[in-house]
């Protein structure tokens, strides 16, 4: 898929990656519908791409939210592009959080992503080739600790990916999963970011990662797994769950230590 030829729906994106992937596609010749809850975050880019973008405010997790975001995408005159990077975390052990911000994760991770994208679908399928991506995280591969419900947030996703793309396989319609390793993004807590530094733990630029994306989406990819280390812990908790276990334990008095946060409400 070439990028001039690019119209693209684009959730997310007044976040990290999903700013710096609104970013590169409009530098990259494609139409963009920029999807995001903070509108004003796009201005600049506005300015500067203003026949590429076009903007609406959305709450994917409203019925109402999203009829509105598929009414903007017929308007675009066509859609052959779908990238879903909206998304939330929350950093903490499984008993400090609350039923709201459990229901926060899996509401906007998984069921508004997979449910804009049945509402989608009937667009792409009016395309030659279309493409369907959908922003994972390292984390839908491994279960770590203070992540359980982010973790269960993005294994779904990956499920729902691999499902999907065998779904439409006899269609022009594709399906690619991102799985991104730790990003500098505003998503991330402080306590998240002194755990990560506490492990020495590496960390993308949302431009490195929105650039790999781009890459991927041009080579019609299904599967884009970032980080080598992280892409090799994939493959032995797959293999060897047990080492993984091992290791991942000597890591918990530290996420213990930095998870701390007020009880559940």
């Amino acid at each position: 898929m070439r990028l001039p030829e690019c119209r693209a729906l684009l959730t997310g994106a007044s976040g990290g990656i999903g700013l710096a992937l609104a970013e590169q596609l409009c530098a990259g010749g494609a139409q963009v519908l920029a999807v995001s809850r903070q509108g004003q975050a796009l201005d600049a880019l506005a300015q500067r791409y203003p026949k590429q973008l076009r903007r609406i405010e959305a709450d994917l997790t409203s019925l109402t939210g999203r009829q509105a975001v598929v009414e903007a995408a017929r308007c675009l005159g066509g859609l052959n592009l779908v990238i879903n990077a909206a998304g939330v975390n929350r950093f903490a052990m499984l008993e400090q959080l609350d039923d709201q911000e459990i229901a926060e994760m899996l509401g906007l991770n998984l069921v508004a992503t997979v449910q804009l994208t049945r509402a989608l679908l009937p667009l792409l399928r009016q395309q030659r080739q279309a493409l369907l991506v959908n922003v994972g995280s390292i984390y839908g591969s491994i279960g770590y600790a203070g992540y359980a419900t982010y973790c269960a947030s993005k294994f779904a996703l990956r499920g729902f990916s691999e499902a999907l793309r065998r779904e439409v396989a006899d269609t022009g319609v594709g399906v690619l999963y991102v799985a991104p390793r730790a990003t500098r993004t505003s998503m991330n807590s402080a306590a998240a970011v002194a755990l990560n530094s506490a492990l020495k733990v590496s960390m993308d630029a949302p431009e490195q990662v929105a650039a790999e994306v781009l890459k991927a989406i041009v080579a019609d990819r299904s599967e884009l797994y970032l980080g080598w280390p992280e892409k090799f812990f994939v493959r032995l908790n797959g293999l060897w769950p047990g080492v993984v276990d091992k290791a991942l334990r000597k890591q918990l008095p530290l996420i213990r230590q930095f998870s701390h946060k007020e009880s559940p409400r």
